[in-house]
């Protein structure tokens, strides 16, 4: 029994992603739609899925389609989540979730009301160090776990400056200013899908950008923001605290390791930098660089990457760390490109098992919600200059 995917969205990102779900056993035909629909059909062609739509509008009307996949750009998914949810079609959404707590809320009411699978593909919540901890978090060799850390450290000139001009056309600079709190859940996902908390509250302060350039210019900006850095600390429920970190202008490789990790408990640590990490306790210190070092599946040069910008290549061909059970994955995925730290494979995973099970995904609305709000939070905290501000809650995800 397979059920059929609709991709939302034929750019970079999205055609790695279609081949997995066409891969799957438990998908069946595999449709495209974009608003430009040479790419759609370039994407259809080159990966031989099943056919095209001319818009979203007709995607959702047809009956031939039971699922979505979105991957547009990262502030028009909340309203296209909501479409397809009240159109009966279940919903996979690339990150973040939405840009407001509205949308939040009714994605929340409509998978409520319809009974209908949503998941956020979050790619943090198999982030190998993230799943160690996570590991580590249930075996209870932290202790209490009381401080972590998460940082998204992605330089514009390390791929970002190609990703905005081929998604947003001559008007790139409006949409390139994007708030880097906006954009939160790899590093606070990374943080959260270890430790089993949320946050309560926020306080938050955003570097004004320095470059120039037009980018991040509050006259060009379709968000009216300035800020190109970003740090937030916040509160958590149960006691303790967490510190994120969102940069886009950073002396940093993020083409090696773009998110990275902290965890810090009464028994032991664990910290994660660009190539190394180690596991630290009151005894000493042991390396476990290795655990968490996903082994490359596919050469940079691979012609299945042609679009994606090279120095974002990095994020598309990273295979499984040993730390990841690959057990419960179709060994259809053994021989395919992974990305991401080896989170792709698992993440479609998830949904097509929940999908099918019509069981929670594992980064399903609630724990969706907990991994994007908080940043929208700490963005508002920002622009007041560093107010702390109360995280409201929607509560944990139901049982079923």
């Amino acid at each position: 029994m397979t059920f059929s995917l609709g991709i939302v969205g034929a750019g970079q990102f999205s055609g790695q992603f279609a081949t997995l779900f066409q891969a799957h056993p438990g998908v069946g035909d595999v449709y495209v739609t974009d608003l430009l629909p040479e790419r759609a059909e370039e994407l259809a062609a080159a990966q031989g899925l099943a056919g095209t739509f001319p818009s979203y509008e007709a995607m959702l009307e047809s009956p031939a389609v039971d699922a979505v996949a979105i991957f547009t750009q990262r502030w028009t998914h909340g309203p296209l989540v909501l479409q397809g949810l009240r159109a009966g079609k279940h919903v996979y959404s690339a990150v973040p979730m939405a840009i407001s707590r509205d949308e939040i809320a009714a994605i929340i009411d409509a998978v409520k009301v319809t009974g209908l699978t949503y998941m956020m593909g979050e790619t943090s919540q198999y982030n190998p160090a993230t799943v160690h901890a996570r590991n580590q978090i249930a075996e209870g060799a932290f202790g209490r776990i009381f401080y972590a850390e998460g940082d998204y450290v992605h330089d514009m000139d390390l791929g970002f400056y190609e990703a905005y001009q081929y998604s947003g056309g001559e008007n790139w600079k409006q949409t390139a200013s994007y708030p880097p709190l906006l954009y939160p859940t790899h590093s606070v996902g990374g943080v959260l899908g270890a430790w089993q908390t949320h946050a309560v509250s926020v306080s938050a302060v955003g570097v004004v950008d320095g470059r120039g350039d037009g980018v991040f210019d509050k006259e060009v900006s379709q968000f009216g923001n300035d800020f190109s850095n970003a740090t937030a600390l916040f509160e958590v429920a149960g006691g303790g605290s967490f510190r994120t970190n969102e940069f886009r202008r950073v002396g940093y490789p993020s083409y090696i390791r773009e998110s990275r990790f902290r965890f810090f408990g009464t028994d032991a640590s664990m910290e994660q930098l660009a190539t190394v990490a180690f596991w630290q306790d009151k005894k000493g210190v042991q390396d476990i660089s290795e655990l968490l070092e996903p082994k490359p599946t596919l050469s940079p040069d691979d012609p299945s990457l042609q679009h994606i910008a090279p120095e974002l290549r990095a994020a598309f061909t990273s295979g499984s760390a040993p730390v990841h059970d690959r057990a419960r994955l179709p060994r259809e995925f053994d021989h395919l490109h992974n990305g991401h730290e080896g989170s792709h494979h698992f993440l479609v995973d998830d949904f097509v098992t929940a999908v099918h099970t019509r069981s929670l995904p594992s980064v399903n609305a609630w724990v969706a919600a907990r991994y994007t709000l908080p940043g929208i939070v700490a963005h508002e905290s920002a622009l007041q200059g560093g107010t702390r501000l109360e995280i409201p809650d929607f509560g944990d995800a139901p049982e079923a």
